[in-house]
């Protein structure tokens, strides 16, 4: 490690030890288990309760895996309708590549790739978002749009550094970033409405609405994106929803049905040094879900059927301005799975929960007409229309040999139609030295299966490839003291099997010969000065042997918060060292600091105004090789609560 870099890891480390901060943001109830935590905003909690890395809530303090929380408090003090933005910054060795004011899009130099600890990559096969416990990849391409996770519709996010396959399977091997979507507690009407605009004609407006009567519920959300962007030919239009409804069947049961669906326009200028004129995408996106849920004391657990759903046309656009393509890429794809688990408490410190899950995988790619809308045979071009089957069980086994240790051991078994049965374990401890202290250890195994894309869609698509596997060894401590919180941890993973675009007989082709080796270190602490300010910091350094793009070496951030009455402010420096931007031969790598500041200020009871300045520094910098990002740009609002 350079010693420039080590340096500066030692004296930010000491300096968050003594200026840190930690979320106070109680978590009184999570799926309506109820978990005392303290009523002094002064104190540092003791139990924070997570469903991610477990089926049912859980003391953070008893998981051997390595969780992040960031509530819905702070998600709305960045005053983005994206989670992405500010889930990054509080989370340690998690990194979202963007080009643009708004609008990560979906095209070649796309951006929106979620990496964590180096594993990633655009799209997003390696890291898998859930909303609700369910999976939001799809049939053709196998990953997530990052334009479908908004602020709006969530309370909190859950991110897991690691590989958490057996209980979320493929596509989990990277880790998760898990969204838990909003709902009433008590009896009650809520209703919010947020607008705002800013630089290069960006516009914002989001609205909710919450009700709780009884045993009913329900929340309503409506949101509308839109954004010349800083460049010529970037415009981005988004719109959406999100609805959820409710009821409590008897006493241990409830039941719930939810949609969300986002539909965005999004033009698509080409790099700087290879333009591209026309490109335009229209992008549909959905989710629905239907459940029924089970809470006693000992045992709990819940049937879901569950289906996502993507409609895609593409105008790639040609490198000449003066040529009109023919022709429309198309591709419509689509999950639609079944998941049940119980999990029981079979005897004191004790947790067992089983599970299974099936997706029926299906999807249809192929090239229409412009002027006919005729399906069109290209060149060069395959089409892909093809439908997968993967079915699984698992069984996660926690208990608490001690008040002091914890062991926690879990498998999974996965069959997937083309690839085969993969047999994923993990294992883990948790030591408790003192009340506000853990030493975690973990292994763990995490695997994708190839998407359609790389076995059927373009020339150089294998029908031979196999899943791709990942090995994840990981040691943390995290300690509470007063007012302090901090933790750290090392990890190791190695993963065999990657998929790689190599010539065979002289011709591209996808093969499972990719091997990828990465170590790490990761620090976070957090500090509560008194009632009115509070410090948080985290830093990951990420050693790569292969290196990969969209993967920093090192980042670091420190956050400050300030409240005063009517008063909130809030301000983030996050600073970014050698991220990859182009990796072999022609390597290329970035290093810029970010200012950012994000203020609000409630006028009277129902309204507030607030304002939020992004790169205020001025940094000129590139995430995406050949896609400038913009200098500082500045956003204003109001918001209205009822």
């Amino acid at each position: 490690m350079n010693k420039k870099i080590l340096g500066a890891m030692a004296a930010t480390m000491v300096s968050s030890l003594l200026f840190g901060q930690t979320d106070t943001v109680n978590i009184q109830e999570v799926n309506k288990q109820t978990f005392f935590v303290t009523e002094d905003p002064t104190q540092v909690k003791i139990q924070e309760v997570v469903v991610t890395g477990t089926r049912n809530p859980i003391d953070i303090r008893h998981l051997p895996m390595t969780v992040t929380v960031v509530g819905q408090a702070e998600l709305e003090r960045h005053n983005q309708t994206s989670i992405l933005p500010a889930v990054m910054q509080q989370v340690p060795g998690l990194f979202v590549t963007s080009r643009a004011v708004m609008g990560y899009g979906v095209s070649g130099g796309g951006s929106g790739a979620i990496n964590i600890r180096g594993i990633g990559g655009s799209p997003n096969t390696d890291v898998l978002v859930l909303i609700d416990g369910h999976p939001q990849y799809q049939g053709i391409f196998g990953h997530p749009i990052s334009d479908s996770y908004q602020t709006m519709m969530t309370e909190r996010v859950e991110v897991l550094r690691g590989p958490a396959s057996v209980l979320y399977g493929s596509n989990a091997m990277g880790g998760v970033i898990s969204i838990v979507t909003r709902s009433m507690k008590e009896d009650g009407i809520r209703t919010s409405l947020n607008i705002g605009g800013g630089s290069h004609g960006t516009l914002m407006a989001e609205t909710s609405n919450q009700i709780r009567s009884g045993k009913f519920s329900s929340t309503v959300s409506a949101e509308y994106n839109r954004s010349d962007n800083h460049r010529p030919n970037m415009e981005f239009e988004q719109y959406g929803g999100y609805v959820r409804l409710g009821y409590d069947i008897a006493e241990h049961w409830n039941a719930y049905a939810d949609a969300d669906i986002t539909h965005f326009d999004s033009k698509y200028p080409g790099s700087t040094t290879e333009p591209i004129y026309g490109a335009e995408q229209w992008i549909l996106r959905g989710v629905m879900t239907a459940a029924v849920e089970n809470k006693y004391e000992r045992t709990s657990g819940a049937v879901s059927v569950y289906s996502n759903f993507g409609n895609h046309k593409i105008d790639d656009g040609t490198k000449v301005d003066t040529l009109k393509t023919d022709r429309y890429f198309r591709s419509k794809d689509a999950l639609t799975g079944v998941s049940v688990y119980q999990s029981a408490q079979l005897f004191v410190g004790n947790r067992v929960t089983v599970g299974f899950d099936y997706q029926h995988i299906f999807g249809d790619a192929y090239y229409t007409n412009k002027n006919t809308d005729t399906v069109m045979t290209i060149p060069n071009k395959q089409t892909a229309k093809s439908t997968r089957h993967e079915v699984a069980g698992y069984v996660d086994f926690r208990q608490d040999l001690t008040d002091w240790l914890t062991v926690d051991a879990g498998i999974r078994l996965d069959h997937h139609s083309v690839t085969g049965s993969e047999w994923v374990p993990q294992a883990g401890v948790v030591v408790r030295p003192m009340a506000t202290a853990e030493v975690k250890a973990m292994v763990s195994k995490g695997f994708r299966n190839p998407t359609m894309r790389e076995m059927y869609l373009y020339p150089p698509s294998n029908e031979d490839l196999e899943a791709v596997r990942l090995w994840n060894y990981e040691l943390s401590w995290r300690h509470r003291a007063g007012k302090l919180a901090y933790g750290a941890n090392v990890y190791y993973l190695k993963a065999d099997n990657m998929i790689q675009t190599q010539p065979v007989d002289g011709k591209p082709r996808n093969v499972n010969t990719g091997e990828l080796e990465n170590y790490g270190v990761e620090f976070d602490a957090a500090y509560t000065l008194n009632e009115h300010w509070s410090l948080n910091t985290n830093h990951s350094y990420l050693h790569m042997e292969n290196k990969v793009v969209a993967a920093p070496e090192y980042t670091g951030f420190l956050g400050a918060n300030c409240n005063y009455g009517k008063l909130a402010l809030m301000a983030g420096l996050q600073y970014v060292n050698n991220l990859y931007t182009v990796v072999g031969q022609n390597e290329e790598t970035e290093t810029f600091c970010l200012l950012n500041l994000s203020g609000s200020y409630r006028i009277t009871k129902n309204i507030s105004v607030w304002a939020r300045g992004e790169n205020l520094l001025g940094q000129e910098y590139e995430i995406n090789a050949g896609y400038p990002m913009p200098k500082a740009t500045v956003m204003g609002g109001l918001k209205f609560e009822f």
